[in-house]
């Protein structure tokens, strides 16, 4: 199982998958709000988005755990 993690600190802005959804090393798959700058979040690796962690507008904190992906 893959953890992808928040990479700042910000807000939820936008989940762009679902469960069940595949995905590709460098895929996005949630963009962060920070001081008015969208920051993009990747997959560092091919797999299936298992389980997701946070809504859109929830604060988030770096290192949070984002979602899950099943190899």
């Amino acid at each position: 199982m893959q953890e992808i993690r928040a990479p700042i600190t910000g807000s939820m802005w936008k989940v762009l998958v679902a469960p069940g959804d595949a995905v590709a090393e460098g895929d996005e798959v949630a963009i962060i709000e920070s001081m008015k700058l969208e920051i993009p979040v990747e997959t560092d690796d091919d797999g299936t988005v298992a389980r997701i962690h946070v809504a859109e507008g929830d604060a988030v904190s770096e290192g949070q755990l984002l979602l899950e992906l099943d190899e």
